[in-house]
C-alpha cells in the first residue's frame, strides 16, 4: 500500500512536469523541472525495488541518475 502511494506521487510529479513544460509553463533548463523528474524517477525507482521490478528499477533508476545529473548542470555549472 505504502509503495503504491509512492509510485502514483512519483508518476504525478514527472507528469506534471512534462505537461508543464509542454504548455511552456515551465522550461526544461530549469532547477524545478529536473528537480521534479529527479524526485518522480526516485519514487518509482523505489517502488520498482519493493516490487521487484527489474526492468522498471533500470528504466527508473536511469530516469533519476539523469535527472540528477541535470539538476547539477542547471544548478551548479554557470551559463555563458
Amino acid at each position: 500500500m505504502v509503495y503504491q502511494l509512492i509510485s502514483i506521487v512519483g508518476a504525478v510529479v514527472i507528469l506534471s512536469a512534462y505537461g508543464a513544460q509542454q504548455m511552456k509553463k515551465l522550461h526544461a533548463e530549469s532547477v524545478a523541472y529536473q528537480l521534479m523528474n529527479f524526485i518522480g524517477g526516485t519514487c518509482l525507482c523505489v517502488a520498482a525495488v519493493a516490487a521487484q521490478q527489474y526492468g522498471f528499477i533500470i528504466l527508473e533508476g536511469t530516469w533519476a541518475v539523469l535527472s540528477a545529473w541535470g539538476l547539477w548542470r542547471v544548478a551548479v555549472i554557470p551559463r555563458p
